[in-house]
């Protein structure tokens, strides 16, 4: 029965509803990981000292990087785990599963050994001042440090549950871990008067939280998952179509929190509130891609299954309609944000001037975000169908050639408000070039498909 639900949901079920089924579950545990990564700069916020906020701001780009070694793991293995799926393909799952738990969890180890190795220039790199430093240094070890392999495991966990249609325990998994550090960062940071350390603490032990109930889902679903975390079975062999799909999402997440290094970087030369601002802008600007990013990972496991399946109609129209459901969905945003830009400022820093200042940044930001929502999904589309090359091509196109060079270059010419459009201007340029990508990929699909 389990596997004749699954077989309706990917082949014939009516394509709002699968793209819901999978989709909403998924956006929902977005949205709470999304309100746990803002709990931080939100309880913090309320000491109502911007050299916390901003301590908290300059580590989050690094720490974000986390992300991208999730999506290097998680996702280029849950896409193909999903086209394995559609092509009939079960024997392999176990592997590609366990490299990318196991290969994941190495790769982060590393990560975050280094990381403490050099903290210190690193933070400089960053931004630290004198008085953000202390901060800085113990949120990056509790978060990075010790934290690292947990929150890097968990998202994959998580990514490898969706590729098998499992989207309701995967983001249960992400709504425990979001709920906990909701619950524990005010205890800890005005409880126990641990202030930034209590935040990172309360992130670090969520996480490692998550990591427990994924393991408990993956016990009891027993023989309904093709999927295993048994080291017995990790193996090298699907390293190539692992990361080629996978570094694409992780380029994305990589560049993307490069340019933020940047932009704090160059907003620290303006002082400490512009980047308590900046940062506290930039968390709550990413509410609405995270529900992009939702929409993207429940579409996914489609597009990739019919695409295997070669069900191209029905891939295109799954690709289509999510599209344009994200577009809807930040128009909303954009609206509120404009709106409401002072007193949302003011619910996370009563401080006047950082306040005022983060309205302004948010009411710029935020037009980015429908077009960079259609960006998103173009790109995670062609990484559901296994072109991984195309994706990070965009990717690389978008945050490295384009995004941290203008950066540079507005600060220059404009100053701080400059670095603030610098998103918009990015994401109308690419518009057209992702839209053309895509559409040349169909028509290779096609050619393809033709009777010679």
């Amino acid at each position: 029965m389990e596997a004749k639900s699954e077989k309706y949901l990917f082949e014939a079920m009516p394509v709002a509803r699968a793209v819901a089924t999978l989709a909403i579950p998924t956006i929902i545990s977005q949205v709470v990981t999304m309100i746990y990564n803002l709990a931080d700069t939100f309880f913090i916020g309320q000491i109502g000292d911007p050299t916390m906020v901003a301590a908290v701001s300059l580590v989050s780009p690094w720490f974000n990087l986390l992300t991208a070694l999730g999506n290097l793991f998680g996702l280029g293995g849950s896409s193909l785990i999903s086209r394995m799926l559609g092509a009939k393909n079960q024997a392999d799952v176990r592997h590609v599963a366990a490299f990318s738990v196991w290969g994941g969890a190495l790769v982060t180890l590393a990560f975050s050994a280094i990381t403490y190795v050099v903290r210190e220039p690193l933070l400089a790199f960053l931004g630290a001042s004198a008085a953000t430093y202390p901060y800085a240094e113990s949120y990056l070890f509790w978060v990075v440090v010790l934290g690292g392999v947990p929150t890097m495991v968990s998202l994959t966990l998580g990514h490898l549950l969706r590729s098998e249609g499992h989207a309701r325990p995967a983001s249960a998994g992400m709504m425990f871990g979001g709920i906990l550090n909701v619950a524990l960062d005010p205890l800890l940071i005005f409880g126990f008067h641990m202030n930034v350390a209590g935040a990172a603490i309360a992130t670090a032990f969520s996480n490692a939280a998550s990591v427990a109930f994924f393991a408990v889902a993956y016990l009891r679903l027993g023989e309904k998952t093709a999927v295993s975390l048994h080291p017995r079975y990790f193996t090298l062999r699907f390293v190539r179509p692992i990361c080629s799909v996978g570094l694409a999402s992780a380029l994305a997440t990589a560049l993307g929190n490069a340019s933020n290094m940047v932009m704090v970087r160059l907003a620290s030369g303006y002082g400490d509130i512009p980047v308590a601002a900046y940062g506290i802008v930039k968390r709550i600007d990413q509410l609405p891609l995270n529900v992009s990013m939702g929409l993207c990972q429940g579409f996914m496991p489609l597009v990739g299954y019919n695409y295997a399946a070669k069900n191209y109609e029905r891939m295109r129209h799954v690709s289509v309609f999510s599209w344009k459901a994200a577009l809807a969905m930040s128009a909303c945003f954009v609206a509120c944000f404009a709106v409401f830009a002072p007193q949302i400022l003011h619910l996370f820093i009563p401080e006047a001037q950082t306040s005022a200042l983060g309205a302004q940044f948010l009411r710029i930001a935020c037009l980015a975000v429908p077009l960079t929502s259609v960006n998103f999904l173009i790109s995670y589309t062609l990484q559901a169908m296994g072109k991984g090359a195309e994706s990070a091509l965009l990717t690389f196109s978008r945050q490295g050639l384009l995004n941290i060079p203008l950066l540079i270059l507005m600060n220059v010419l404009v100053g701080l408000y400059g670095m603030i459009w610098t998103q918009l201007v990015v994401e109308v340029i690419m518009l057209p070039v992702s839209l053309g990508m895509y559409a040349r990929t169909l028509k290779k699909i096609k050619r393809l498909e033709a009777p010679s």
